[in-house]
């Protein structure tokens, strides 16, 4: 039977090699719980709030208090073992860092979902156009928000304008309710068959469309009385 230490990934295994010869190097102490967090730390790839990685501490037996939780993601951090990143207004959550590989984000704005990916393509073209401005590029980052596969498969086609997201590109594609209110939204300009993009949306008060070059402004209740569906992609 294969031992899960040459089942880990190579890079875990360095990463671990490295750490050990850093952290005593640095004459850090608690170097046994630190090193547990750390080797807990490499079996998940998914980006980890200080909470969540604590919760996943304590099933699997490692018992740190929270604060030596940070106090070692900061280590950890500072000697390129993890980085610490903050998608949108979430908070702060932390992923592996391995040296040598660069990955991007998508993050859905309906249930929080992170899918990282890689394209070599679009990693040479921002180095072209940094280069062609004179500007040397040290580092980036990419994040595109949307909306992921399973909430777009669970979501009805057609569903009220209120529970749109900001940024989506959405086509109106008919009106419910009273004639009072169907009245008052062709009067805005909206009609069957419009393009609309969300420009903010926090599903309480308020909430901004742009409708060409006009911005719109409709209250949940109204939003709610229009149906849409999603604009075809470019």
């Amino acid at each position: 039977m294969i031992g899960a230490e040459n089942k880990m990934k190579p890079v875990h295994r360095k990463d671990k090699e490295l750490f050990k010869k850093l952290f005593h190097q640095e004459h850090i102490d608690q170097f046994e719980d630190r090193f547990r967090i750390l080797e807990e730390f490499l079996k998940t790839e998914k980006h980890l709030t200080v909470q969540q990685l604590h919760a996943l501490l304590s099933e699997n037996g490692v018992d740190v208090s929270l604060d030596f939780l940070k106090q070692t993601l900061h280590l950890m951090c500072r000697f390129g073992f993890a980085q610490k990143r903050t998608f949108q207004d979430g908070p702060p959550r932390y992923e592996h860092r391995h040296l040598g590989q660069h990955h991007d984000h998508m993050i859905c704005t309906k249930c929080g979902a992170i899918i990282e990916f890689a394209d070599a393509p679009l990693e040479k073209r921002q180095l072209e156009i940094a280069d062609a401005h004179g500007f040397h590029l040290l580092q980036h980052r990419m994040e595109l928000y949307g909306i992921c596969a399973g909430c777009q498969a669970s979501r009805a086609d057609l569903h009220p304008l209120s529970q749109a997201r900001q940024g989506e590109r959405l086509v109106v594609r008919e009106f419910v309710g009273g004639k009072g209110s169907r009245m008052r939204l062709v009067s805005m300009g909206l009609r069957p068959g419009e393009p609309v993009e969300v420009i903010t949306n926090c599903h309480q008060g308020q909430m901004t469309i742009a409708l060409g070059y006009n911005r719109l402004s409709l209250g949940q209740g109204l939003a709610g009385k229009v149906l849409v569906s999603s604009a075809p992609g470019p």
